[in-house]
């Protein structure tokens, strides 16, 4: 079974902004296949169960707020016995310009602090992570004003059609491998390409 971990913040006031499109993109997996969110205490997040090849999905969205997201995550993967070649995590990353997929199968944290959670938790790096760009704002504060902000409706726009194409990558991903994700996401843009065909 894969464990596909989109990382946010939980609570509406939340809802809409940079920092929550690794949630929006397993609602995007889930609501493909209308499958209904339900709540865990045990694991603190919401989780959705796909069905299917390979054992089916297991769609995870931490309820710990984003600075702890490896708190829900671990546990989950080791209750079910899942390894870490089963873990995609999908996070936003404000070091890619705003609306472009990068995926990679291992690495660093790159700053992000629930990245940063999750490979604490599991005492290694080597999971898969799909990042989608949300920039920095130089008319913001700083970056944690700019994350937690909401779009506005031009970004807004983009980060949507972004979701889609993330969603896509992790399909792909799921059943075609990391190589050929990569080959067919790495460096895709919300607004100059469509997403991938064939996915």
């Amino acid at each position: 079974m894969k464990v596909i971990a989109g990382l946010g913040n939980p609570g509406q006031e939340y809802e809409g902004t940079p920092h929550n499109v690794g949630f929006d993109v397993v609602a995007c997996l889930a609501a493909r296949r209308s499958i209904v969110w339900r709540p865990s205490a045990k694991f603190q997040a919401r989780l959705a169960r796909v069905d299917g090849v390979d054992g089916g999905w297991l769609l995870v969205q931490p309820m710990t707020f984003m600075n702890l997201s490896g708190a829900s995550v671990a546990p989950v993967l080791r209750y079910h016995n899942c390894s870490l070649a089963d873990l995609v995590v999908v996070v936003d990353d404000a070091d890619l310009p705003m609306g472009r997929l990068r995926l990679r199968a291992d690495g660093g944290s790159g700053g992000h602090r629930g990245l940063a959670s999750v490979i604490e938790s599991l005492g290694t790096e080597l999971f898969a992570r799909v990042r989608l760009g949300v920039g920095r704002d130089a008319s913001s504060d700083g970056l944690v004003e700019h994350v937690l902000g909401k779009f506005d409706a031009a970004r807004l726009a983009v980060a949507r059609q972004m979701t889609q194409a993330a969603a896509d990558a992790v399909e792909c991903l799921t059943e075609k491998g990391m190589a050929e994700a990569m080959n067919r996401y790495n460096g895709w843009q919300a607004g100059t390409t469509e997403p991938a065909a064939g996915r």
